[in-house]
């Protein structure tokens, strides 16, 4: 493992694989990591499973619980990258360039690496995956289609990304291939 740390930054659409790769990363390399779904939840008090299917911008999805949910995970972050951590993974949408540049400035303050994961697939297996979520009691996430609909609409691709900063994955090739990719 480098000897300086790294931040690594698991975004992209709801059911995009994101924390799936993300959660399997962290525990191979036994990183801090921090989920915006389960930030979410702990912040408006509820348990990570507790569903709270609101609408995009409402209920526990306000823009101000969505800015708190990314400042909480950016202040972990820093703590745990002070506290000697090898890296930190942070796990959520990031659908906006300043939100991503907020994680630029971190890194860069922090003088640690970054690495952008973009996470995608077709709409075809958003909507699959996003079915089998609707049954899955331990699910966290409280998306669902009518949500990536609104979600796709307002992502910012992430082109202000240089390209030593972005990785691009199509989630839909092989969990072990991809988590391969990773540790290069």
């Amino acid at each position: 493992m480098s000897a300086e740390p790294i931040l690594y930054i698991f975004f992209g659409l709801i059911a995009s694989g994101k924390s799936f790769l993300a959660e399997r990363f962290a525990a191979e390399r036994s990183l801090p990591y921090f989920n915006s779904d389960r930030v979410r939840k702990e912040l408006a008090g509820i348990a990570p499973t507790e569903r709270h299917p609101a609408g995009m911008g409402e209920g526990i999805y306000t823009p101000e619980l969505s800015a708190k949910t990314y400042q909480t995970m950016l202040e972990r972050a820093e703590e745990s990258l002070k506290n000697g951590a090898a890296g930190v993974i942070l796990d959520g949408t990031f659908s906006i360039v300043s939100g991503r540049n907020e994680v630029r400035d971190l890194a860069k303050r922090l003088g640690v690496r970054l690495l952008f994961i973009f996470c995608s697939c077709t709409e075809e297996e958003t909507k699959r995956r996003l079915e089998i979520r609707a049954k899955d009691p331990n699910a966290v996430s409280d998306g669902r289609w009518e949500i990536f609909v609104r979600q796709r609409e307002s992502f910012a691709q992430p082109d202000e990304l240089p390209p030593e900063l972005l990785l691009r994955l199509d989630t839909e090739a092989e969990p072990e291939a991809l988590l391969t990719l990773l540790k290069s």
